[in-house]
């Protein structure tokens, strides 16, 4: 189904052309939907059309968003799940019992929930460390030498930024391999397999849907042969958690304008962290885009268009006062996400109220609305 050679196109052209992929049948510029779950062979007992036998295993709408995602990131193969989540957890059950696994702190409070419990039920050690500390992590990899390393750069909601180059070192000297959580950034901002990261996963449910209309998850790899991929797409295959026809569709759509939406949405939410920073009711702001922050320098090197729609501001006054601004808010939406085309805001202390979040923190994801009317918007709910 793709009419492009892999060539090294720049990735609006490869989005907005969804990587090649056509409807032959039709002629159809869109690629239809596929909701067949078995194919049909021939007399010789060959299957008919591209390797297709079973949808668990043969998704041809998945297989779509796959290769447009493996174009974007430089990957030599891409999986896609129904969930995020399933990712990480197909990613996680390679490691064997008793192994041992690195993991950054304070990032999603779901993914690290989900892998305490794992690791505890499965006898995994787990150690948890400040990522965003090179020399930590690297100690850190040196004295427990993972079977793998879990970073998220930059972190959800403390926007932290990661040494990829650095972690990919650290991890792959003591024999273990580094997955990169890039869902903030996507593969338009920042390529993490070409910094050496192993395998990059994505909640694409977030900035690659963009539409807050598809629940899903996606990995990619640097080398498609090597073990812990082969497990994960064993694991995948066998365990069923395959992206439906329909939501692999609507993933492709979302993402063929995923550059646009990515650079709008930086612009946006540099603009607005730079209002917030001067703002008299502002604590501290928390965006790698302003050079106040401790990952600027890095984020300079490792993202291109921008720094994400993602950032996290603390209100003087605590939880009342962050409550309070936010109940006022009228464009953005009271909503638990980020990535889409609307803006939403989110009191991170009261959906994780025991992981140190500061009371007065607000989570903003940016959208591509109007920035003079977003700042406008915090502006009367903060209090000019």
């Amino acid at each position: 189904m793709t009419d492009l050679p892999k060539t090294a196109l720049n990735p609006a052209t490869l989005a907005a052309r969804a990587g090649g992929a056509i409807d032959f049948g039709s002629g159809g510029v869109v690629p239809g939907i596929y909701p067949a779950t078995t194919f049909v062979r021939d007399a010789d007992y060959v299957p008919l059309a591209d390797g297709n036998t079973y949808l668990r295993s043969h998704a041809p709408n998945g297989r779509i968003v796959e290769d447009l995602l493996a174009q974007l990131e430089g990957a030599q193969d891409a999986m896609v799940f129904p969930s995020g989540m399933a990712a990480v957890a197909a990613v996680f059950r390679t490691v064997p019992n008793g192994g041992c696994v690195l993991v950054q702190q304070q990032i999603y409070w779901g993914t690290t929930a989900w892998i305490r419990d794992f690791c505890a039920r499965r006898g995994i050690e787990l150690v948890e460390i400040e990522a965003a500390d090179t020399g930590a992590f690297a100690a850190a990899c040196e004295k427990h030498r993972p079977h793998l390393a879990w970073i998220e750069t930059p972190s959800n909601p403390w926007l932290r930024i990661v040494d990829l180059k650095a972690a990919a070192d650290a991890v792959h000297a003591v024999g273990g391999a580094l997955i990169a959580d890039m869902t903030t950034a996507t593969p338009v901002l920042t390529r993490a397999l070409s910094f050496g990261a192993d395998v990059v996963m994505h909640s694409a449910t977030k900035g690659l849907n963009g539409h807050a209309d598809v629940l899903a998850g996606a990995l990619a790899v640097a080398n498609r042969q090597s073990a812990l991929w082969q497990a994960v797409h064993a694991d995948r295959d066998m365990a069923g958690a395959v992206l439906g026809p329909f939501e692999a569709w609507l993933l492709l759509r979302g993402m063929r304008t995923l550059p646009l939406r990515m650079e709008r949405m930086s612009a946006n939410a540099l603009k607005l962290a730079e209002f917030l920073q001067d703002h008299p009711a502002v604590e501290t702001v928390l965006y790698p885009g302003l050079p106040s922050h401790t990952g600027h320098a890095l984020a300079v090197q490792q993202m291109t268009g921008g720094f994400g729609p993602l950032l996290s501001f603390v209100v003087k006054g605590g939880a009342k006062n962050a409550l309070q601004a936010a109940g006022k808010m009228k464009l953005f939406h009271r909503a638990t996400s980020l990535g889409g085309v609307e803006s939403l805001v989110e009191h991170r202390h009261t959906i994780e109220p025991h992981t140190g979040i500061p009371e007065g923190l607000l989570r903003l994801s940016v959208g591509i609305e109007d920035a003079g009317d977003l700042m406008d918007d915090l502006g009367q709910a903060l209090g000019q």
